[in-house]
């Protein structure tokens, strides 16, 4: 029996090879308050670890105090479908394995399904940061205005976009998973694959609510030249993104290339160099530097993607 109508829930975090992380990230599970008589359960999915993840996981899947699946390393879109696929929650809630729940995170979300009914169609999208031991101004940049995340850019928190749609830290109905046949497995990487799925559950009428105080901390220590290759990724994962959904070129950047790569004058390694300077001395470099840094990656990581999509078309 429920306590006080709060639905049952199922925390799925997809892991791989970040067993230190992941012990934190657990602890934190801990610790959180469970209303009396409220059912959560907790699911890790391990994306072919070769750390030691697996026989560790094991052994704590024996006290029963998480349950554990295990695949070939296939990327984050199919180690969350393997936990939405075992969930017996009313509603899932995706955490990363490097997201670290703080007091009451899970009982804002499992609050906000209470209050509004976990049988419609609405989504809890919580707050997530960066712990004041890695904090510096590029990444608190990406964190609220750029490339990774950007809550500082949400206008309405009863209306968010889709594309604010972040697995770190959100819950949704598991109700609406399953007829939306989960992620797609198209994205190898861990980029966009999660802001197609809200694209789709948007267009179907899902809402997404911005929580702030259902807050993680991210264990991530991202340097500048180590996210710009992400950003090359995240632009390859974009041209299977808008050969999905062709109608959102221009949201994804399409329109911009080729004119846009031949007209960043700026060689990349000044790019590069700016952004340094930038995040240890603030005010220095010109305003909005991250981004054009950034863009420039995203942009370069696009057009190899959309270039592999047509020698593909070709080819068949």
């Amino acid at each position: 029996m429920r306590a006080a109508g709060y639905p049952s829930a199922t925390v799925v975090i997809p892991t791989c090879n970040r067993r230190h992380e992941l012990a934190l990230v657990l602890e934190g599970l801990r610790e959180q308050h469970v209303p009396v008589g409220a059912r959560v359960e907790v699911v890790v999915v391990d994306d072919g670890s070769s750390d030691g993840t697996w026989p560790w996981l094991q052994r704590l899947a024996a006290t029963g105090e998480i349950r554990v699946l295990r695949q070939a390393n296939a990327g984050p879109a199919r180690a969350r479908n393997r936990g939405v696929e075992a969930a017996r929650g009313d509603i899932v809630v995706f955490l990363g394995d490097d997201t670290v729940p703080q007091r009451g995170w899970l009982l804002h979300h499992l609050e906000e399904h209470r209050l509004h009914g976990w049988d419609g169609a609405m989504a809890v999208l919580g707050y997530t940061s960066f712990p004041p031991g890695l904090d510096s101004p590029f990444l608190r940049w990406i964190n609220e205005y750029g490339a990774q995340f950007g809550y500082l850019l949400i206008d309405d928190s009863e209306r968010v976009p889709f594309n604010f749609f972040y697995t770190s830290n959100v819950s949704v109905p598991s109700r609406v998973l399953v007829e939306l046949g989960g992620f797609r497995e198209d994205f190898p990487a861990a980029a966009w694959e999660d802001i197609e799925l809200a694209y789709r559950a948007t267009r179907q009428g899902l809402r997404v609510a911005y929580r702030p105080r259902a807050r993680v901390l991210h264990l991530h220590r991202i340097r500048p030249q180590t996210f710009r290759l992400r950003q090359k990724t995240s632009g390859r994962s974009a041209a299977i993104f808008a050969e999905l959904h062709p109608e959102l070129a221009e949201f994804l950047g399409v329109n911009l290339l080729p004119s846009g790569l031949r007209s960043r004058l700026v060689p990349r390694v000044l790019l590069a160099l700016g952004t340094a300077v930038a995040d240890r001395l603030p005010g220095i470099v010109p305003g909005g530097w991250f981004r054009r840094d950034l863009d420039a990656a995203y942009l370069q990581g696009l057009a190899e993607g959309l270039r592999l999509a047509r020698t593909r078309h070709e080819g068949s």
